[in-house]
């Protein structure tokens, strides 16, 4: 699921929040989408709990022409009556999505801690540390499919086989193809349709000290050359959106070896019998699903070739 921050709001452009009160479950739920549905080269989301049990989620962008779709995706997430209620201000230039991110607890997922460099002294040592650096691409381990994902990699960690050949499609900030370096110290392709997004999670694995294994590339689907380059895959992990990753169904077969395991997320849980379908044709089976926050993460196994 690529997605990247605001970068330069706060230097010198005046920056605009959007600030509404709701229960916890809905400020999840209009974080999820607002990252799915908005420009995330222009908005910034955080959520938090009030001290009376109340979450207040802010939504930081430039442009008043944003407001309307802001409206309509925390109307799709809340109802009209919250989108109606949301207060829109005009803020002081600052780094807002710097601090929005910072603001942010440390993320706990199996092994791993996904944390911003504010948080670095506080990792237990027995953990695999991920910092994720603030205003990087989408990947700070706080959505439920990042962390889906992790659990899955820390589930297979524990099995006898370690794959050798990985592959992370639609890497994003690189949180998972670090997960995965960091774990079986093996080379992972990691590749984006952004190129912004490639950059980034080649930094962010250098800054994690798995630069050596990781190889972030901009690729637009799975026949560039890197991936071919490099099949087959004995692990692929995907956390994108349901649509592409059925049409992906077919192309990411064809890359695998044989027991190879396929790791899929940004599946609402509705959706993930639809997911399960397309890959169970291309010869995959389910071994395990991780349900965070009203998402599915699919753990595959591919039996036939």
């Amino acid at each position: 699921m690529t997605n990247t921050a605001i970068q330069s709001a706060g230097q010198d452009e005046p920056t605009l929040v959007a600030r509404l009160v709701t229960d916890e479950r809905s400020a999840r739920r209009i974080a999820d989408l607002l990252s799915e549905c908005l420009d995330a080269a222009e908005t910034a989301c955080a959520t938090f709990e009030q001290p009376d049990g109340r979450w207040q989620v802010d939504v930081y962008f430039r442009d008043l022409h944003q407001e309307p779709g802001l409206r309509t995706v925390i109307a799709l997430a809340a109802g009209d009556a919250l989108a109606r209620d949301t207060v829109v201000d005009r803020i002081v230039p600052r780094n807002w999505v710097r601090e929005s991110l910072i603001g942010l607890r440390p993320v706990t997922a199996g092994r791993f801690v996904v944390h911003g460099s504010h948080d670095r002294d506080r990792v237990p040592p027995h953990c695999l540390s991920i910092e994720i650096e603030a205003a990087t691409a989408f990947g700070t381990g706080h959505h439920g499919t990042t962390r889906g994902c992790l659990l899955a990699l820390d589930a297979l960690a524990r099995l006898d086989r370690k794959p050798r050949h990985v592959l992370d499609l639609g890497t994003g900030s690189g949180v998972l193809a670090i997960a995965a370096a960091k774990l079986f110290r093996v080379p992972i392709l990691a590749t984006d349709i952004d190129p912004h997004a490639a950059r980034t999670a080649r930094d962010n694995a250098r800054l994690n000290g798995v630069g050596a294994f990781v190889t972030a590339a901009y690729a637009a689907g799975l026949h560039a050359p890197e991936i071919v380059a490099r099949a087959p895959f004995d692990l692929v992990l995907s956390n994108i959106l349901l649509r592409p990753l059925q049409l992906l169904a077919a192309p990411i077969a064809r890359q695998l070896m044989p027991n190879a395991r396929v790791v899929l997320s940004g599946i609402l849980a509705a959706q993930a019998n639809g997911a399960i379908a397309a890959y169970r044709s291309q010869g995959l089976v389910l071994e395990r699903i991780f349900m965070l926050d009203g998402w599915a993460t699919l753990m595959m196994v591919a039996l036939r070739r």
